[in-house]
């Protein structure tokens, strides 16, 4: 962190209480591997979160996966004053008491469907997590033309059931309509009054955060935990979990400077 840094990080250093720190889970905290039930956060997650969560305003994860996960995989129930939004801001988790709405009756009917079809394609597979299902391909022979021949059907089935498709790294997300990152980090902001912003994600679905960060009128930095799955454009890209890691902690650095 030198004098040339984004001015939103500037602000971010000048005035941490109005700072809120948004992060992605799964590339961004966490590397991703190919068993979603197997993704744990870096090793230096939880103290650097713990750091800079008694330093900022807030630290929020806006994560695809359930709340309770999140914090499970992550190891974070003791990081101070987080907030973990889950399903993409339908469920909120906060000092151990989860908020969530009833399940979308879609669900039920989308994951008996999706059964047959998977497993039409040889290393495909469903991950279900009660308010969302998902499809993932990156274990089949060539995770890329299964997406794409899993993309129609599974469009279909959501758009019957009501549901919405999220597309990411090899995975199709079917889960209820309305909310995204964006909307859900957007009211965050609103409801901490923040000054300054950061949001770190990694795929598809975290391009709705940027989006947000840019239209909050706010001092803000979005953060690409970088891949050579997909390119997104960003003000800041580091290197996956590790860069993260190493951009938190030089955040901390230089509040406490």
């Amino acid at each position: 962190m030198t004098a040339s840094m984004p001015d939103g990080l500037r602000a971010i250093t000048a005035d941490p209480a109005g700072a809120v720190i948004g992060l992605d889970f799964d590339g961004t905290l966490s590397p991703i591997v190919a068993d979603p039930a197997a993704a744990r956060i870096h090793p230096d997650g939880p103290a650097v979160l713990t750091r800079l969560g008694a330093l900022v305003g807030a630290v929020v994860i806006v994560t695809g996966r359930p709340a309770a996960v999140a914090v499970e995989y992550g190891s974070l129930s003791k990081v101070p004053g987080l907030v973990v939004l889950g399903h993409y801001g339908l469920e909120r988790w906060e000092a151990g008491t989860l908020s969530a709405p009833p399940v979308h009756p879609g669900l039920s009917r989308v994951r008996a469907a999706l059964v047959p079809l998977v497993s039409g394609v040889p290393g495909a597979m469903i991950e279900d997590k009660e308010r969302a299902v998902a499809v993932h391909t990156r274990q089949t022979a060539d995770p890329q033309a299964a997406l794409d021949a899993l993309r129609e059907p599974v469009a279909k089935l959501a758009a019957e059931a009501g549901l919405a498709v999220e597309p990411g790294k090899f995975v199709l997300e079917l889960r209820p309509q309305g909310m995204d990152k964006g909307v859900a980090l957007s009211a965050f902001l609103r409801e901490r009054q923040a000054r300054s912003v950061l949001f770190a994600g990694d795929d598809l679905g975290d391009l709705a955060a940027f989006a947000a960060v840019r239209a909050s009128g706010l001092p803000g930095v979005t953060v690409f935990s970088g891949s050579s799955e997909i390119v997104v454009e960003a003000d800041i890209v580091v290197n996956g979990p590790e860069g993260v890691m190493w951009l938190l902690t030089s955040i901390a650095d230089s509040i406490e400077v």
